[in-house]
Formats: structure tokens, C-alpha cells, sequence
């Protein structure tokens, strides 16, 4: 997720929220099932140790606004001295609104790439 252009950060279950709990509070149990055993939560995001549990895959990026904005913001020259810079045309206040699918698709090349590995290793 992070090679998502404007991408600055990237959760996976509870995230950075997980820093604050205790081991007991972000584990996840595991109890018997109707299939056999499952997990009675999914603080993981469906990924320990960068293994899937079978469970739902929880992923949330965070994106940076747009930088190239029509009011002009200070910077320098090629020779180093001070100016101002703007850029003219429409530009989206958010890159966020089109990361959607974006994000989406990252995961399934993701997920379609480690499964071809599996195969082509495993049979």
C-alpha cells in the first residue's frame, strides 16, 4: 500500500491502536467453531506474522492532501532566491475520493501475487 502514490501511512487491524492495548486486550482467541476452530475477534486484520488466519484482511491507508494548490506558497530558485510558486487549473482537494479503487486493487494484486507464489511452489 505504501508504493500508492500520496500514501503516508498503512494500517492493518487495530493499527497503531493496538500500541496502546496490552497483549490480553489485542490477541485473538481462538474457540471452537461449527467448522472447526475460529477466532472470537480479528485485532489483526487477518494477518499474524504475515500469515493469513483465514479471517477478514483489514486494511486502512492514509493519504496526504494535494500539494499542488492554486494559492501561491513560498519557495527559491534555481539560484536560491526567494519567489513564489502556484499552479494554475482544476486540481481535487483530496487524492483520498480516487484511492478507493485504487487501494482496492493494490489488495487483489497482492493477494492474486501470493497466490501464484503458493502455487508455483506448492503445486
Amino acid at each position: 500500500m505504501m508504493s500508492i502514490n500520496a500514501a503516508k501511512g498503512v494500517e492493518i487491524g487495530n493499527g497503531f491502536a493496538a500500541a496502546r492495548l496490552s497483549g490480553e486486550q489485542n490477541a485473538d482467541e481462538m474457540e471452537p467453531g461449527d467448522g472447526g476452530p475460529a477466532f472470537a475477534s480479528n485485532h489483526a486484520g487477518g494477518v499474524l506474522g504475515g500469515i493469513s488466519t483465514g479471517q477478514p484482511v483489514v486494511c486502512r491507508v492514509g493519504f496526504k492532501p494535494t500539494s499542488s494548490v492554486q494559492k501561491p506558497l513560498s519557495s527559491v530558485t534555481r539560484s536560491g532566491e526567494a519567489t513564489e510558486i502556484s499552479t494554475p487549473g482544476r486540481h481535487d482537494p483530496c487524492v483520498a475520493i480516487r484511492a478507493v479503487p485504487v487501494v482496492e486493487a493494490m489488495m487483489a494484486l497482492v493477494l492474486a501475487d501470493q497466490f501464484l507464489l503458493h502455487r508455483a511452489q506448492c503445486g
